[in-house]
């Protein structure tokens, strides 16, 4: 069963007609405009004639990238020589008939292959121009080069988190790209933004994605706290409490949630302890509650504790693995992934995280080879 299939009448995909044309290499432009293929757009994928840059990123069988098709499954591929006057004309005639592009060069590049939102504003007022860069199009730092890592460091997420590992003082290696996927997904919403604003003016807009800013939305504790002195509390609050054979996460975040949790380990007298009645001094009294919850914890197994964490609706969780994950029934109960091929052939990709009662948000299902659409959207 498909996801369309699951309310009667959802065959409709909600970008369905429009045309976008993806400047964007590596994975925050691309992101971007794989969601906007994913909601039906037609989504025209403009390289090099050595191909984007995760084309040869690993996993790769028989020359074909996986992560590239993750991040590139539904679109078209064309191949441009953006510095000739024909591959100019090119991007010309097909903006004339586009409603988007997107693009994540770094600043001043579009301009100088004058491919930028103003030159190509006349040849079609109502083109909705997304510009993602590091740090946004204008001010001191725009033209710095900037991917991920770098823009992780930069907006203080890497020693925000380094504050809540004890003992610590290195920052750690950076090998999950948020910055890359949360930028992206600021971008997507900005462009359906500008699509609904363009049905009341008729016109188009530039969109101008940073970055640094989107990293620190994130950090939406933090922020308030580096404007105003808050004391820490003695053991971070989110962190692996210790079982038998492992560890768990427990997320107390409520006043319903402590009171279960108290049930579980076998101190509800803790509830009105003055120590933990109220969450100003329960949190000042981080530590020691966290070290009665582990001495209950540590005689079990993480089965066994979830299981009666659980049952008192304590949120928590193990720590597993992404290929854990992957197998969890929730995920396929959702139908969270589709089946995907290339040259290489078959493969799964993750599906966009929401449902639409009235749309189709399944992905395409085939990467398109470098070029492969070149000579039928040039004729």
């Amino acid at each position: 069963m498909q996801l369309a299939d699951q309310h009667e009448g959802t065959t409709t995909k909600a970008f369905a007609g429009l045309r976008v044309l993806d400047f964007s290499t590596t994975i925050a432009g691309p992101h971007c405009a794989r969601m906007l293929a994913d909601m039906g757009a037609e989504v025209i994928k403009i390289e090099t004639d050595g191909g984007e840059t995760m084309r040869t990123r690993p996993p790769v069988r028989n020359g074909c990238s996986t992560v590239f098709g993750q991040l590139n499954v539904g679109k078209k591929s064309m191949v441009l020589d953006l510095k000739s006057e024909d591959g100019k004309e090119a991007v010309r005639r097909l903006v004339a008939t586009a409603d988007v592009l997107v693009e994540n060069f770094r600043p001043g590049v579009m301009r100088r292959l004058r491919l930028d939102y103003d030159t190509l504003r006349p040849f079609n007022p109502r083109l909705i121009y997304c510009s993602i860069s590091g740090y946004g199009q204008t001010g001191p730092s725009a033209e710095l080069p900037a991917y991920a890592p770098v823009i992780h460091a930069a907006s203080g997420y890497d020693m925000a988190h380094l504050a809540y590992q004890p003992g610590r003082n290195r920052p750690d290696y950076c090998g999950i790209y948020h910055a890359d996927v949360v930028t992206g997904t600021y971008g997507f919403g900005a462009i359906a933004s500008a699509l609904y604003q363009r049905t009341v003016t008729g016109l188009g807009q530039h969109i101008d994605v940073s970055m640094l800013e989107s990293m620190l939305t994130l950090t939406v504790i933090e922020l308030q706290s580096s404007q105003f002195e808050v004391k820490p509390p003695p053991r971070p609050m989110f962190g692996p409490t210790e079982t038998a054979d492992g560890y768990v996460m427990i997320t107390v975040a409520s006043e319903k949630t402590f009171q279960g949790l108290m049930k579980v380990i076998g101190r509800p007298d803790w509830v009105s302890d003055a120590r933990f009645a109220a969450y100003g001094v329960r949190r000042d009294n981080w530590a020691d509650l966290m070290d009665g919850v582990e001495a209950w914890s540590r005689q079990i197994t993480t089965e066994q504790c979830l299981a009666a964490l659980g049952a008192e609706g304590v949120p928590a969780s193990a720590y597993r693995t992404v290929a854990e994950a992957l197998r969890d029934p929730q995920l396929a109960h959702r139908q969270a992934l589709s089946d995907v091929e290339d040259e290489g052939g078959s493969f799964q990709v993750l599906n966009l995280p929401f449902r639409m009662s009235g749309a189709d948000t399944t992905p395409g299902k085939h990467i398109a080879a470098l070029g492969e659409h070149t000579r039928e959207l040039l004729e």
